[in-house]
């Protein structure tokens, strides 16, 4: 391959001049940046290239945080769960929580702005029937009912980042000063960011690029009493209310949040959770309030020339990027963490910027990049997911981040690096731009639909949970599909129904949550007109407990299209026959190795014979097919990322969209090795997506097999037959 430059940004730091100029050579870097705890020298910004400098709008400017203590960012947490055996009760409201992060906030009336609630009844304790403690941080209780449970819904205030937390600890940075986060809905704290804002700019006049780290509102991110994280939601909104918050919200909307509007019952309003009307009518005007300060900002970022870049983690809150307000900011570019192939097409599918940029892990920190581990594993992990996803819409640029001096102590992972960033760059010089075949489109169905494209089952970006990896690998396996998607909620079903030209819905989730849908399934309207959609031609699968919701005798509530439902224990007593799994079917076919349903789903049964199914293991359906009608139901009881998975999951979208005869079209037979074609330029690309020789039978534009072998990690273009006059 030969050597290329540009679309990479390298991290550096002072004291690492001629390395930097090294590793730009070697990476064909065009732009270097600082990170949290690193600075750029003089003489690295003179260097020939763009020079990202990282801006925090709310952190890092302690001098003024000090003198306005009263103006920091404000949190509702939640006590623990604390059992009265008597008519009083005394709750330590703090336990569990980290002091050196938040304290509780006296400024404001608790009478007004906390709740106690009685849990075990679901209700509100009088105010009267309970004072706070201030000396000993405790709420007393009196005339309550022995032996029910009670919680405090109280505000505290955010004396510590949680972000700069997270790398104090991580790269003990020992006595370096707590940044404090301050509210620019706070009078003196909204005019400090635009008057620093200004005045900083003209100080660092050789800076490019100015990346928001982010702007105003941490992810909620609270960390237990031992200094560990107790708490994080990467989508969380419940670091942004603030008493100002609350009573301009009232204003605007008609009518008041309650703490437990945002408590939630101590979940906290996670993605998991199917969203009240309270809690979006928050979200929408949070984020409406944050593009309006966060476009001043960019503009004055703009009046002087430079470019205004968004990092989409740390103080992100209200920055949804697939919101309605989003484009009002005018930022020129989103940077994100990649953790795989769901993360980069979350960022790449960004609209309303002029480019995107991936930040590839592994982060240069000394948790990685210390004596005895060898992080070119993680980097060649990270970049095989990426590298599918990419085949599909790229970003258009990558980088790392961190400390360059850690990664080149490293010297083989220095040399895998060069090789990814070349063959990036090739990747985006083929087809940036360009819109790859696809053989038909599947959109994803739950509650948040677009807002949170490419962003469902993720706790902490692509982190893995036991509860959750069965269906991130769905979005996973999507991220590199040759298939279009797109994100409907069921609102968007309710109100304009399925769009004409979706061949597949999707739904999948554990019952309850947001990404099955919970109640959400008790509405006639949405469940008959997916009913009709499907019975004309459409095709629906479901994975793990879809439509879930117990009513009418279905546990699913789309049972009739699945042809399949979940024994709940009260149909025991009714026979259930069927149970022989077909030996060969278009879905299953060229799969060899053992199907994997990762955590799967118990006491699923078929409810006829004429449910195909096609796993039957230890007494329940693993995976079937039936016909509703015109058109199919699918169901799959999980689906963890790996390439037979995604195969299994490509076959049973196009058997339920009845597309069989079109799946042998720009197609691999080894499930290792996967086709994008580019019409646009009569190209398409074969992707080795192992680090072992891989031979195949492939299938052309026009169906036509050949057989080739590609080496380890292997990308061949080919070019297409062009069309005659």
């Amino acid at each position: 391959m030969s050597k290329t430059k540009g679309r990479v940004t390298l991290p550096s730091e002072t004291g690492f001049l001629e390395e930097t100029k090294e590793m730009m050579e070697r990476w064909g870097a065009d732009a270097i940046r600082d990170s949290d705890g690193t600075k750029l020298s003089e003489d690295l910004k003179s260097l020939d290239a763009k020079i990202y400098t990282t801006y925090f709008v709310s952190r890092g400017h302690n001098d003024f945080s000090r003198n306005h203590m009263e103006e920091t960012q404000s949190l509702y947490l939640m006590s623990r769960h604390t059992l009265a055996v008597d008519t009083t009760l005394r709750i330590s409201f703090m336990d569990g929580y980290f002091r050196q992060q938040v304290m509780p906030d006296y400024d404001h009336d608790p009478k007004i702005y906390w709740e106690v609630m009685d849990r075990t009844l679901g209700t509100v304790v009088p105010v009267e029937n309970w004072e706070v403690w201030t000396e000993s941080d405790e709420v007393v209780l009196k005339d309550i009912a022995p032996y029910h449970e009670y919680t405090v819904s109280f505000l505290v205030k955010a004396i510590w980042d949680p972000t700069q937390m997270y790398n104090h600890i991580t790269n003990n940075w020992g006595d370096k000063e707590h940044d404090i986060p301050f509210d620019v809905r706070k009078k003196h704290s909204n005019e400090y960011i635009h008057s620093y804002m200004s005045q900083w700019m003209k100080e660092n006049p050789r800076t490019d690029v100015v990346r928001f780290t982010t702007f105003f509102y941490h992810f909620t991110l609270v960390f237990n009493d031992l200094g560990k994280e107790k708490f994080v939601d990467w989508f969380g909104y419940s670091a942004s209310v603030s008493v100002d918050a609350l009573e301009a919200f009232a204003k605007e909307k008609g009518y008041r949040l309650r703490p437990e509007h945002i408590v939630d019952k101590g979940y906290y309003n996670t993605a998991f959770r199917v969203p009240t009307k309270e809690y979006l009518d928050f979200i929408d005007f949070q984020s409406a309030y944050v593009a309006k300060q966060a476009k001043k900002l960019v503009d004055e970022v703009h009046r002087h020339g430079k470019e205004a870049m968004m990092f989409l983690g740390d103080n992100w809150i209200g920055t949804e990027p697939y919101g309605k307000y989003f484009p009002e900011i005018g930022l020129d570019a989103v940077v994100g963490s990649v953790g795989g192939g769901a993360t980069l097409r979350m960022i790449s599918e960004i609209p309303g910027v002029k480019y995107t940029e991936g930040r590839f892990l592994p982060y240069f920190f000394p948790d990685t990049f210390r004596e005895g581990n060898d992080p070119t594993i993680e980097a060649k992990e990270n970049w095989r997911m990426a590298r599918r996803a990419i085949m599909r819409k790229p970003v258009d640029r990558i980088g790392y981040g961190g400390y360059l001096s850690l990664a080149y102590q490293f010297p083989s992972f220095v040399d895998y690096i060069e090789k990814v960033t070349d063959e990036f760059r090739e990747i985006y010089d083929n087809i940036k731009g360009k819109k790859p075949y696809t053989g038909l489109k599947v959109a994803v169905l739950n509650s948040w639909g677009t807002l949170r494209s490419w962003q469902t089952h993720m706790v902490a970006h692509a982190l893995w949970y036991k509860q959750i990896y069965s269906y991130l690998g769905i979005l996973e396996a999507l991220s590199g599909d040759s298939v279009e998607v797109s994100f409907l909620s069921f609102e968007d079903v309710k109100t304009n129904g399925v769009p004409q030209d979706v061949d597949v819905l999707l739904n999948a989730g554990d019952a309850g949550t947001a990404f099955s849908g919970g109640e959400e399934w008790l509405d006639e309207k949405l469940v008959t007109t997916i009913r009709r959609w499907v019975y004309e031609g459409g095709g629906f699968i479901g994975v793990g407990e879809p439509s879930a919701v117990h009513h009418g005798g279905r546990y699913f509530q789309l049972a009739d299209i699945l042809g399949v439902d979940k024994e709940l224990g009260f149909s025991l007593s009714t026979d259930k026959y069927f149970h022989t799994a077909k030996e060969k079917h278009f879905i299953t076919e060229g799969i060899e190795s053992p199907l994997d349903f990762g955590e799967g789903m118990k006491n699923i049964y078929a409810l006829g014979k004429d449910t195909e199914i096609l796993s039957y293991h230890d007494g329940q359906v693993e995976l079937s097919a039936h016909d509703f009608g015109k058109g199919r139901g699918i169901y799959i009881a999980g689906l963890p990322f790996n390439f037979e998975n995604a195969r299994l999951l490509h076959r049973c979208m196009y058997y339920a969209a009845h597309k069989e005869e079109e799946l042998h079209k720009l197609f691999a037979e080894n499930i290792y090795v996967e086709v994008h074609g580019y019409p646009e330029i009569g190209r398409y690309a074969l992707v080795n997506n192992t680090d072992s020789e891989q031979k195949t039978a492939v299938y052309d534009e026009k169906g036509r097999k050949t057989m080739t072998v590609l080496a380890p990690q292997e990308i061949r273009w080919m070019e297409m037959e062009k069309n005659e006059e």
